[in-house]
C-alpha cells in the first residue's frame, strides 16, 4: 500500500510538471503539443479555458476507448477521469503561473519552446516511471494496439499526426488561417519522446532508490558456492565465441550464446532472424533515441532493441541462477555485476591479427575485413554504453582481459587456472 502511495505521488507531481510544459510550450506561441493541439485550437475560438477543452476531449478519447475495448475494458481504465480532470485544472493552473510569459522576438519564443519541451519530457518521464496510470492520449494508442495488434511506435505517430492535422483543419474551419498549430507543434512531437527517454536512461538509477524490486541477481541456490559463471565480451574478429565454445566444453559447462536469441524469441514474439540482426549491435544511440521516442510514453510497450535487451537481461539471470555456464556478451557483466560468483573476461586481440582471421573465415579482402571490423566493435561498444552508461572493453570492469593472439590454449588454462585459484 505504501509503494502504491508513492508511486501516485510521483504520478501526480509528474502530472502537473506535464502541466506546466504544455503551458510553456503553449505561452512560447509557436503551436503547442501534438496532444493538446485540438484543445487548443478550441479554445481559441470558444469561450473555454484550454483546460477544459483538454478535459473534453481527454473524456471523448476514454469513450473512445470503450467502444474499442468492450468487454476488456476494464474499471481501472476510468481512472483516467479524475486523472482528465486534475490534468485540465493543472493546465489551466499553470497557464496562470506562466502568465508573464509573452516573449516578442522568435528567438525568445525559440527559448521558451525548448524550455517547454525539457520540462514536458520530465513530466512525461516522471508519470512512465511511476508506472500506475496512463492519460488518456497514451491509452488510447494502447488500445488501438491491443485490440489491432498494431505496432506501438508507429500507432503513436499517426495519432499525433492525426491530432495536429485535424487541429489544422478546424483552425481553418473557423478563422481561415492556421492559428494555434505551427513549428513549435512539430518540434515538440519530435523533441518531447527524445527527451523523455533520456531522462529515462540518465535517471534509471532512481527506481531501485524509490521502489522495492526483486533482485534475480540475488537469488541463492544450493550449489551457489561450487558454481560460476563465466561472461565473456569479445572484440570482433578476435575468436572470442570459438574460444568461449571451447571453454565451456573443457570445464564442462553449459555454453550459451544464440540459445538466449532463440528464448528471446520464445519470450518477445519477435522472430529469431530479427533478434539476430538486432542483437549487441546500436548504429547511434542518439538516432536511436529520435527514432523510437514515441515508446517514451509507455512502460508497458518498450521499443523492440529495449524488449529484446529485456527478455536477454530476464534469461541470463535465470541462467546464472543455475551456476556453471558461460555466457557470451550481451552485457552479461553489467546484468550480473552483483552476482559474486560471475568470472568476467574480455578478449581483445591486434587489428591484423583479428583482420587475417575475418579474411580467412568471412572469405573477404583486407579492406573489406577491417571495415566490418570496424563496424561490428563501433556496434558493439554503442550497444554496450547505451544499456549500461559504461564503457565496452574497459580493463578494470573485468577480472581477466586477454589477448587472444597468444594462443587458445593459453587463453583456456588461464581462464581455468583462474577458476581453480578462486
Amino acid at each position: 500500500m505504501h509503494e502504491k502511495l508513492k508511486r501516485y505521488i510521483i504520478f501526480f507531481i509528474g502530472l502537473f510538471i506535464n502541466s506546466l510544459g504544455v503551458a510553456m510550450i503553449t505561452k512560447a506561441d509557436l503551436g503547442t503539443s501534438p496532444i493538446s493541439s485540438i484543445p487548443y485550437v478550441l479554445s481559441l475560438n470558444f469561450p473555454f479555458t484550454l483546460g477544459e477543452f483538454t478535459i473534453y476531449f481527454s473524456l471523448l478519447l476514454i469513450l473512445l476507448q470503450l467502444f474499442i475495448l468492450r468487454k476488456n475494458f476494464k474499471l481501472e481504465h476510468l481512472l483516467q477521469i479524475p486523472i482528465s480532470i486534475a490534468f485540465g485544472y493543472f493546465i489551466d493552473i499553470s497557464m496562470i503561473l506562466l502568465g508573464f510569459i509573452n516573449p516578442s522576438t522568435y528567438i525568445q519564443k525559440i527559448i521558451y519552446l525548448l524550455i517547454g519541451c525539457i520540462i514536458l519530457g520530465f513530466g512525461v518521464f516522471s508519470e512512465v516511471f511511476a508506472d500506475v496510470a496512463m492519460l488518456p492520449g497514451e491509452s488510447f494508442v494502447r488500445a488501438v494496439v491491443f485490440v489491432w495488434h498494431t505496432e506501438f511506435g508507429t500507432t503513436k505517430i499517426i495519432f499525433d499526426v492525426s491530432m495536429t492535422v485535424i487541429a489544422g483543419l478546424l483552425s481553418f474551419l473557423f478563422t481561415q488561417q492556421l492559428h494555434g498549430v505551427r513549428e513549435g507543434t512539430i518540434i515538440a512531437a519530435l523533441l518531447v519522446g527524445l527527451i523523455a527517454r533520456l531522462f529515462g536512461r540518465w535517471l534509471s538509477f532512481l527506481e531501485p532508490v524509490f521502489f522495492q524490486k526483486a533482485d534475480m541477481e540475488n537469488e541463492v541456490t544450493e550449489n551457489l558456492q561450487t558454481s560460476y559463471i563465466i561472461t565473456i565480451d569479445r572484440q570482433y574478429g578476435s575468436g572470442g565465441r570459438e574460444i568461449g565454445k571451447k571453454l565451456a566444453e573443457k570445464l564442462g559447462f553449459t555454453f550459451y550464446d544464440n540459445e538466449i536469441i532463440q528464448q528471446a524469441a520464445k519470450s518477445t514474439g519477435y522472430t529469431i532472424d530479427y533478434i539476430e540482426k538486432n542483437d549487441e549491435s546500436m548504429t547511434n544511440s542518439l538516432i536511436y533515441d529520435l527514432v523510437t521516442q514515441m515508446y517514451a510514453y509507455s512502460s508497458k510497450n518498450p521499443a523492440p532493441k529495449d524488449a529484446i535487451f529485456e527478455a536477454e537481461s530476464s534469461i541470463i539471470q535465470k541462467i546464472a541462477s543455475k551456476g556453471n555456464c558461460v555466457i557470451m556478451g550481451r552485457c552479461a557483466d553489467y546484468i550480473l555485476k552483483n552476482n559474486t560468483s560471475c568470472l568476467k573476461v574480455f578478449l581483445h586481440a591486434p587489428s591484423d591479427y583479428r583482420i587475417k582471421r575475418i579474411m580467412s573465415t568471412e572469405h573477404l579482402s583486407e579492406k573489406e575485413a577491417a571495415a566490418k571490423i570496424q563496424q561490428m566493435n563501433h556496434q558493439r561498444a554503442d550497444y554496450y554504453h547505451y544499456y549500461t552508461h559504461q564503457a565496452w572493453g574497459l580493463a578494470k570492469k573485468y577480472h581477466l582481459t586477454l589477448d587472444t593472439s597468444l594462443g587458445t590454449d593459453y587463453i583456456l588454462n588461464t581462464i581455468c587456472n583462474t577458476i581453480e585459484q578462486i
